[in-house]
């Protein structure tokens, strides 16, 4: 397939971009439909677009570049102006490639705290709108390295395979982790919006912590297979692959102890109400007990006021 979708002005523009720009979009719209629902004005949330988004880039190549070596983005022939303008260059191309997802997400999710704490805002009302909608954008972002025959596993005779020609035009056919990951994130998107609807979410943050196990038990397993994956150093440690199975148990860890939590919350307010309803139940048995003598005194004194009369 043709990486370049049209022409304008003498400037390709390439189908990557436009699927990844219709990723973007697909996570705007689901927390903008969203939050009304969660009491948070569209106005705010634009806000929150501008910021996430613009940052967001920045971090995905960030991390990138940290993790791929930033040695070799680094110009050393030149005057010291051009070392510097080449580098830095070299670091904003993201039209040559090179983002990670993960750096996005990080970038985002610090973005989100910081507008929060300035709007006065619950983040964790934010990041799960952000999270369930996040799931829908990463499954179309992912065809953008189908069309760039990128971001491929191994070489498999499977029925899904995927093929690329190499350079003496011979077709090789991979393991299309592409198209894993993407069918994996949508079934997680549908997932966590029938959770939603069937009221499961007991608390703020709860909706993100479902896209975080989600995601990381998924990629955990999927980067196993991927060719093209950063390491840590010379390692030999998947970065994106660890990093998922730290998600993964870390969602995990907080999922058991908010439960927890929520149990214990749970049977406070029950004991409040049994006390509260004991208290109630004693005044009223009080109140019933004075108008009961009340009446017994108002009764004798009729008696009493009947034996004077008859004398």
């Amino acid at each position: 397939m043709n990486e370049v979708a049209f022409t304008i002005f003498g400037k390709d523009v390439a189908w990557y971009g436009i699927i990844v720009t219709l990723a973007i979009i697909s996570v705007c719209a689901t927390v903008y439909i969203k939050a009304p629902r969660r009491g948070i004005k569209t106005d705010d949330i634009l806000d929150y677009f501008i910021f996430s988004i613009v940052f967001g880039i920045i971090g995905a190549r960030l991390y990138y570049i940290v993790f791929d070596g930033l040695g070799s983005y680094v110009v050393t022939e030149g005057s010291v102006a051009d070392r510097v303008l080449g580098t830095l260059y070299n670091c904003v191309a993201v039209w040559r490639g090179g983002i990670a997802i993960y750096g996005g997400v990080i970038a985002i999710i610090l973005t989100v705290l910081v507008v929060s704490k300035i709007k006065k805002i619950s983040p964790l009302k934010i990041l799960d709108m952000a999270g369930h909608g996040a799931l829908l954008g990463q499954a179309i972002g992912r065809w953008g390295n189908f069309v760039n025959a990128e971001a491929h596993g191994t070489q498999t005779d499977i029925f899904c395979r995927m093929g690329i020609k190499n350079i003496f035009g011979e077709t090789v056919y991979y393991h299309p982790t592409f198209l894993y990951e993407s069918l994996w994130n949508l079934c997680g998107f549908f997932v966590i919006m029938a959770l939603l609807k069937a009221k499961k979410q007991k608390y703020d943050g709860q909706a993100f912590i479902w896209y975080v196990m989600w995601y990381g038990f998924g990629r955990m397993f999927i980067e196993g297979l991927r060719t093209d994956s950063l390491y840590i150093g010379s390692t030999g440690i998947r970065v994106s692959q660890l990093l998922a199975f730290c998600l993964f148990i870390g969602g995990v860890a907080v999922s058991v102890i908010m439960s927890v939590r929520m149990k214990k919350l749970s049977a406070v307010k029950a004991s409040d109400n049994e006390e509260a309803d004991a208290a109630i139940d004693k005044t009223i048995s009080d109140d019933d007990k004075t108008v009961d003598e009340s009446c017994d005194d108002t009764e004798n004194g009729s008696v009493q006021n009947e034996e004077d009369s008859d004398k």
